[in-house]
């Protein structure tokens, strides 16, 4: 938790600049793949899911730990080689979970986040599930338990692993040469974040392309087919936390809808996207017929909100920034902490999300995330022992929730007189 905590101290600032970057390149290109909404809703969402990962809050079902010591039948000797057998089978773990996250209905609630952006761009790669209590990635680690791979190697392995999925998610690198018989490029996985009948459900692997060329579902980009990104039911809101449950909620509600027994159950492990018919035809959902003429998720927003929407997403960074930083102190001061702390980060995104999105609502839940804020600084007189660092921590914070709660009621207000229908939906 420690460990991973300091590492994302590095990696975070890192990848918003690799981000930032991408749109002053495409700006100055004339080809500019970010829109400045769609990023921070995937900064967002990449917030969630390191503070949920550092938090530790999902289980294997099957431990690591527990396969290497019942079933392995080797134990690699060589410690490049053990390194080198835990990447390769990290992708190949990758690869299936990936296609099964993609082919099932229950599991692509898990996946779904990351293909919400109608763009393609760094920032969407952070676009990550905190849906997952239980995993079942490690399952398919069986070969490297075989080999005995420590826990410990794996440990290593995985987040450098994770980190090198980042660089292809960009329009603005094309055809690598001959590696793209060997890695997963851009080009490969703009095939897979689209939503066009021709890439659909391909190019699942992760570091490797060879995978996809292995199992058959391997489709080469092409030039005639410029892709286009989404999914085929678009959500619709920038609140990533919304996204993460948004497909878990539609198979709940026709589990619950449908009259047929049969498919409440089967509803879960059919294809992704299906429906029980009976549902289907009386509760439409909205999918995109014709990929190329549909219109993109983009309400529109003052200048205003742009820039109070930067604000408050910096201002979870460095609230985050401070978690990571400290976990240990946290930690020790009251074991309860980290995860109350983590409770104050996911009512900030989620509030801050809902304005962007215009939502009425958004006050409300800045409200809340404010009082909680402010419930913590009077209840402990110190914001989590950052006091030790800056004696007037508590009263800036104080000053910072009493603004922020009155500018986004100000905005809210703002809205609704802008669009009287807003106080009717």
């Amino acid at each position: 938790m420690e460990t991973y905590g300091k590492i994302l101290l590095i990696a975070m600032p890192a990848f918003l600049v690799l981000v930032l970057l991408e749109k002053f390149y495409g700006v100055w290109k004339k080809k500019d793949t970010v829109r400045n909404m769609d990023m921070i809703s995937s900064l967002s969402s990449g917030i969630t899911n390191v503070t949920k990962d550092v938090l530790g809050l999902s289980i294997a079902i099957i431990s690591y730990k527990w396969m290497v010591e019942h079933m392995a039948l080797v134990h690699v000797k060589n410690e490049v080689l053990t390194y080198v057998v835990a990447f390769f089978a990290l992708d190949f773990a990758g690869y299936w979970t990936h296609r099964l996250d993609h082919e099932y209905n229950f599991f692509w609630n898990a996946h779904i986040i990351h293909h919400s952006s109608e763009e393609f761009n760094l920032a969407c790669a952070l676009r990550q599930s905190v849906s997952v209590f239980f995993r079942i990635f490690t399952i398919f680690l069986l070969p490297a338990a075989l080999l005995g791979v420590p826990e410990q190697v794996i440990a290593v392995v995985a987040p450098l692993h994770l980190f090198a999925q980042f660089w292809y998610h960009t329009q603005h690198i094309s055809r690598m040469g001959f590696l793209e018989k060997i890695i997963v490029t851009p080009s490969h996985h703009r095939v897979h974040h689209a939503i066009n009948p021709e890439y659909l459900d391909k190019n699942y692997s992760q570091i490797f392309i060879f995978w996809d060329k292995l199992f058959g579902t391997f489709q080469q980009e092409m030039n005639d087919t410029p892709p286009v990104y989404g999914i085929t039911r678009p959500v619709q809101t920038w609140n990533p936390i919304k996204i993460n449950f948004i497909h878990l909620w539609l198979l709940i509600k026709d589990a619950w809808l449908t009259k047929s027994w049969k498919d409440k159950f089967r509803i879960w492990l059919m294809p992704t996207g299906w429906r029980p018919a009976d549902v289907a035809e009386k509760y439409p959902v909205y999918k995109i017929g014709d990929v190329y003429n549909f219109e993109k998720y983009e309400p529109k927003a003052s200048t205003a909100l742009h820039v109070w929407s930067w604000v408050q997403i910096v201002m979870v960074l460095l609230f985050i920034s401070y978690l990571f930083g400290n976990i240990a102190g946290i930690n020790a001061l009251n074991a309860s902490y980290i995860y109350i702390y983590g409770l104050f980060v996911f009512l900030s995104v989620y509030a801050y999300t809902e304005l962007m999105d215009k939502n009425k609502y958004a006050a409300v839940w800045e409200i809340i995330k404010s009082s909680f804020g402010a419930a913590i600084l009077f209840q402990t007189g110190d914001w989590f022992g950052a006091s030790q660092y800056f004696s007037l921590i508590k009263y800036v914070l104080l000053v910072y929730f009493i603004l922020s709660s009155a500018i986004t009621v100000w905005f809210v207000m703002k809205h609704e007189r802008e669009n009287p229908e807003l106080l009717l939906s």
